[in-house]
């Protein structure tokens, strides 16, 4: 198994089809629980405003990072204005 990083920022003033999405994403995701170590949204300074999501999964190759990527309703609404993807070696807890 490997570990890969997805960081997604959202596009600007995109919270509306980030809320219009939320209930599909959370479904999608929880499809995946098995393979995600950790996933939520990215915060602003003040803790007020979602800014993207990061999750790190746990997963056989980067197929399956891919797959998740574009099968993910938040994706698919066109919601980020970039997703990157980092392969992840966990050293201390």
């Amino acid at each position: 198994m490997a570990l890969y990083i997805i960081t997604c920022i959202d596009k600007p003033n995109a919270l509306e089809v980030r809320l219009a999405n939320r209930q599909a994403h959370l479904d999608f995701a929880k499809d995946w629980c098995d393979r995600m170590l950790v996933g939520g949204p990215l915060l602003s300074d003040d803790g007020e405003k979602m800014q993207g999501s990061m999750l790190i999964l746990d997963v056989e190759d980067r197929a399956q990072v891919d797959e998740f990527i574009q099968n993910d309703p938040y994706g698919k609404a066109g919601l980020f204005e970039s997703v990157t993807v980092r392969r992840y070696k966990k050293v201390l807890p």
